[in-house]
């Protein structure tokens, strides 16, 4: 084996190849073929969208095992063990069967060079191809089109909302970004749109290929009962369903999510039948890490991944919807390439007080050169920090002092990761 450690062989896989994001199949289909990785016979659910992802494969996993079904699921980025990207059954696999995958990948691979997250997607499938499973999640890592992910062709595909992220591979519109996430699509497959203006790419791309399209608004949605306090309803076509729980995933926009996960299971309903418990179970235990997530005790402390422009907007209304007796503390640190401005624009008249720090990875942007964007517009409360830690530690001091306010941590996985690391 090439390496006898899982840290050894991810400090060697971010250096493999010349960059850290390649998107393309003509590396990787090569590798995944020699390894015999064709789909395993079981349902394949894969997720794409902009926002919403991670949260609409939590759901999944957490009704589909409700049900007493065996699910495998794939997720990215992690936020503190790179073990929970790829889960069996609800839990992280262990270090020995990630380096026996990518021990496996390493031989097959002969001289192609492969990115970080190719190797991880590799493992995720060879890892679910070793063992009997009901169903697999996958969810896309950047776009969907060119994504590894895509090698495997889904029985359902779930596309949640649609905004400007990763601009620098995917185009700078809705409709350009769009296109990229329909290549996900298959003939004759069912498709779930959750985003309820969906650019008119992938409208055409839907047509194209010939996927039957379900569109939020259209072919499902919900109703919040605010008259008996009775929960939520969701509909579709042909099935409603009542006296829904809410999802255990804080925020408004969690309905959305949970909307067009049932809209797939109501497609998946032949092969993974779930009833009613089974879904108000799911709903109500889920959990995921840094959407929206209140930490216990006080003061009021809410960590969220928000980082591009639309997962602002999410984060900014659920801010509204709770407001709190005080100043609301933002602790920010962003990655260089994302769109600062968009962010700052959409969260300056729901924060009081900015705490910034650099963040100490590739293309982290550093606390200057973000309490610059802030200042720019004219933003005069900030305060610059010399690491994350130091800046959420200041913050809830502050707030604290005066028994009122608030603490939000956001901008980047990486920033949510550092507080969580420090509980």
């Amino acid at each position: 084996m090439r390496f006898n450690t899982l840290d050894e062989w991810l400090t060697w896989q971010e250096t493999l190849h010349p960059s850290a994001i390649d998107l393309g199949l003509e590396r990787v289909r090569p590798v995944l073929l020699r390894m015999g990785l064709q789909r395993p016979p079981c349902a394949v659910i894969t997720v794409g969208g902009t926002n919403g992802k991670g949260s609409s494969v939590a759901m999944l996993d957490a009704i589909l095992r409700a049900a007493g079904y065996r699910v495998g699921a794939y997720t990215s980025p992690h936020l503190l063990r790179y073990n929970e990207r790829i889960c069996l059954h609800g839990a992280p696999v262990d270090d020995a069967t990630l380096c026996a995958a990518f021990e496996a990948i390493d031989q097959a691979r002969q001289d192609i060079s492969l990115t970080y997250f190719e190797f991880g997607t590799l493992a995720a499938f060879s890892i679910f191809s070793a063992v009997q499973l009901d169903a697999v999640i996958l969810e896309v890592g950047m776009g969907g089109r060119l994504d590894a992910v895509n090698l495997w062709d889904a029985d359902v595909v779930l596309v949640t909302t649609i905004g400007i992220d990763h601009t620098a591979w995917l185009g700078n519109t809705r409709e350009e970004i769009a296109f990229e996430k329909a290549g996900i699509f298959r003939a004759g497959r069912p498709a779930v749109c959750g985003d309820p203006d969906p650019p008119h790419t992938l409208l055409q791309h839907a047509d194209a290929v010939g996927a039957p399209l379900y569109r939020f608004g259209r072919d499902f949605g919900y109703i919040i009962d605010t008259v008996n306090d009775s929960g939520w309803s969701w509909w579709s076509v042909t099935q409603r369903r009542h006296a829904l729980p809410h999802p255990a995933l804080r925020g408004p926009f969690q309905l959305q999510n949970a909307a067009g996960v049932l809209m797939v299971l109501e497609l998946l309903t032949q092969v993974l039948p779930a009833n009613q418990g089974d879904i108000r179970q799911g709903l109500s235990a889920v959990q995921l890490p840094g959407r929206f997530q209140v930490l216990p005790g006080m003061p009021l402390r809410i960590l969220d991944v928000a980082h591009n422009p639309h997962g602002a907007q999410v984060l900014a209304q659920s801010l509204r919807s709770q407001p709190c007796g005080g100043q609301t503390h933002a602790v920010m640190s962003m990655l260089a390439d994302k769109d600062i401005e968009g962010v700052i624009s959409v969260m300056r008249d729901v924060i009081d007080v900015w705490h910034v720090a650099g963040l100490d990875v590739p293309r982290g942007l550093s606390g200057a050169q973000l309490a610059g964007h802030l200042q720019a517009p004219g933003i005069v409360s900030v305060h610059v920090h010399p690491s994350i830690t130091a800046a959420y530690q200041q913050a809830v001091q502050l707030v604290d002092q005066v028994a009122a306010g608030r603490v939000v941590v956001f901008g980047s996985f990486y920033t949510v990761a550092e507080i969580l690391d420090t509980l």
